[in-house]
């Protein structure tokens, strides 16, 4: 289960576990005589059964590992493969920057901890900033909201490590070998945002006679195919694509536009209405402009987005904020009524070391163990509404989700399992600039398949 605990507080979640059990087992490919197989998909572990949005069936696996993408020998037999995400990517077993022993997460200290409000935090800036002007007024806001959530971080996350803890999911050991590092590929270049503006070069296709939807088969597909409509995978089992060179695996039951913002109509084409929309959207922010790392987007840009166009009635809304209060704000002042989306609810991702530390000083100036979600409901019709939200529970107006982090920058923790107490069982589940793809949901953006590039992954052999 990707859910490890549930308690009143939120969820201790296993993000790693998740991924894993979208069901990436090879076990319809057949070997050549004395060559090699030729791997074109991929069979979940229940081949008869659709893999819905929520489904979290764990997966069991055995046998030696072998590189990423290679192929197995086999003497005309049907090989049984199995990809896993790659471990060494959440083995985060200490924190970023250690924590004072006033901070570290312990019960019988937090009241000492607590003691950490906007005045002594201005008093530490002081020390550590050597400048007139301490804090502007962004800072200042930022100070008073974590004075305002700070208590319901700590307890809540104290309660569900002690938990962790208790059951071995979490666990108190020193630093594996840092020599498994160098066998962790951080550099791969996939180069799709670059691919999003090559295909913007592409012909132009007479939008009526274009389809919607392109649907993956056994042979290999046009990369012109796979960037000018929506991909589907419809089927039970994965599938291997290629662009440019690059092996990525697309999950059984999903499907995926890669584009940029301006190239969005084929996800208007693909006629579907979502009753979840999640959203993750290139903030901008001073470490974004200095990086280079990604492109940012300005908030009239994000305003554009159609989510009208893509909601259900009653659709829930999740949208990840960064812990700038001028882009919370934003959010629930401004671009949640443009949206016509009443805003419910503030979740707080936690990330937190297998030791069940902070990843951060919760106190630190500089950034912060957790990140923010927005939750919201489109308005609409009334009736319709309330026969919608018919067997569901309410959503929590607080909730924390627990969990160690990806070592990927903005690999986020799937919301799959924590949503689904929420909303109703098979629902159309739609994420707007994804990172990577999941079992039953639509995925749009310009690195789409960022995370499902193949290098990722690690290929098991299994017993027949």
């Amino acid at each position: 289960m990707s859910v490890i605990h549930r308690l009143t507080a939120g969820w201790l979640v296993d993000h790693l576990s998740f991924i894993n059990q979208c069901g990436y087992e090879i076990c319809d490919s057949f070997a050549h005589p004395g060559g090699v197989t030729h791997n074109t998909s991929v069979t979940s572990a229940e081949d008869s059964h659709s893999i819905s949005a929520f489904a979290t069936t764990p997966l069991s696996s055995s046998g030696p590992p072998y590189g990423p993408g290679d192929a197995i020998e086999a003497e005309g037999k049907r090989a049984k493969m199995r990809y896993v995400f790659r471990e060494e990517f959440f083995d985060i077993s200490k924190p970023r920057i250690a924590a004072a022993p006033e901070e570290q997460l312990n019960r019988e200290e937090y009241q000492e901890g607590a003691k950490s409000d906007i005045g002594n935090s201005l008093t530490t800036a002081r020390k550590k900033r050597k400048r007139k002007c301490i804090f502007n007024q962004g800072e200042l806001d930022a100070l008073e909201y974590h004075s305002k959530v700070r208590k319901l971080i700590w307890e809540g996350t104290l309660d569900l490590v002690q938990e962790g803890l208790k059951s071995g999911f979490l666990h108190h050991t020193a630093a594996k070998l840092s020599c498994r590092e160098n066998n962790v590929p951080h550099g791969i270049v996939c180069g799709l945002a670059e691919l999003c503006e090559m295909a913007k070069q592409f012909p132009a296709v007479n939008e009526s006679d274009h389809q919607a939807v392109h649907v993956l088969e056994e042979a290999s597909s046009a990369e012109q195919d796979l960037l000018s409509c929506v991909v589907e995978n419809s089927s039970n089992c994965a599938k291997i694509i290629v662009l440019m060179g690059q092996k990525y695996l697309v999950p059984p039951k999903s499907s995926f536009l890669l584009s940029d913002i301006s190239c969005l109509q084929p996800l208007l084409n693909y006629k579907k209405k979502y009753d979840v929309i999640v959203i993750d959207p290139p903030w901008e922010n001073k470490s974004v402009k200095r990086s280079n790392r990604y492109s940012h987007l300005s908030s009239w840009q994000i305003k554009q987005i159609p989510v009208p166009a893509l909601a259900a009635p009653n659709c829930l809304v999740v949208m990840w904020v960064t812990n700038r209060q001028k882009h919370l704000r934003f959010v629930k002042d401004e671009l949640y009524p443009h949206w016509s989306v009443k805003t419910l609810a503030e979740w707080h991702w936690v990330k937190i070391t297998t030791a069940g530390e902070f990843v951060l000083p919760l106190d630190s100036l500089h950034k912060k163990p957790y990140e923010v979600l927005v939750l919201g409901r489109v308005e609409g019709d009334v009736k319709e509404a309330l026969r919608e939200s018919e067997g569901v529970l309410p959503i929590p107006e607080h909730q924390l989700i627990v969990s160690i982090p990806c070592s990927l920058h903005s690999h986020k923790p799937p919301l799959t399992a924590v949503l689904a107490e929420f909303i109703k069982p098979d629902v159309e589940c739609l994420e707007l600039f994804a990172r990577n793809l999941q079992p039953g949901w639509t995925s749009w953006g310009n690195e789409v398949l960022k995370f499902q590039h193949i290098d990722y992954f690690t290929l098991l052999q299994n017993e027949n």
